[in-house]
């Protein structure tokens, strides 16, 4: 009888552990918040930046945008002088990004790929001048991924290289 009773707690003992190394994968860190009872309560929601040890974030998210200069609109004239620079940031979607800005924009006069080849020609409607500034219509005129410094020193050059004096527009 002894031996049974012995057998029984060791195999308690051995179901506790297990629980223990399940919960621990199951829910890791100091305080599971499965067995928290705020996590149950539809008010309850997570912010990504508490970590879950409740130390203070390392993290503070701050945006320099205001909702205003997000929600604004800016109107593009394809056919006066205005220009779009792509300032491609590695890492970030840019080459898909720049694809796209070429391949799938609908607009009066829409880029011209052809198969096979990187570059697309970006003409205004009527004109024989670019709209786009970016690698896939001008290739790297400025350089291979030109900063925000290099861009504005080297964009004017290049697109005004090609026309007189007076017919510059002034950016």
């Amino acid at each position: 009888m002894e031996d049974r009773s012995h057998k029984v707690l060791l195999a308690l003992v051995m179901l506790f552990l297990f629980a223990v190394i399940v919960l621990q994968y199951v829910c890791p860190g100091t305080e599971c918040q499965l067995l928290r009872l705020r996590a149950f309560s539809p008010a309850a929601v997570a912010d990504p930046y508490r970590a879950e040890d409740e130390t203070p974030a390392r993290f503070v998210p701050r945006f320099n945008f205001s909702a205003g200069d997000l929600l604004r609109r800016v109107d593009f004239n394809i056919k006066g002088d205005d220009l779009i620079v792509f300032l491609h940031i590695q890492k970030t979607g840019g080459t898909t990004f720049g694809r796209h800005l070429v391949r799938n924009i609908q607009l009066e006069q829409p880029c011209e790929c052809r198969a096979g080849q990187k570059k697309c020609t970006c003409h205004r409607p009527g004109k024989r001048e670019t709209w786009l500034f970016s690698r896939f219509s001008t290739g790297w005129s400025c350089g291979l991924h030109a900063d925000w410094t290099e861009l504005t020193n080297c964009v004017p050059s290049v697109v005004d290289s090609k026309k007189e004096v007076r017919l510059r527009p002034s950016r």
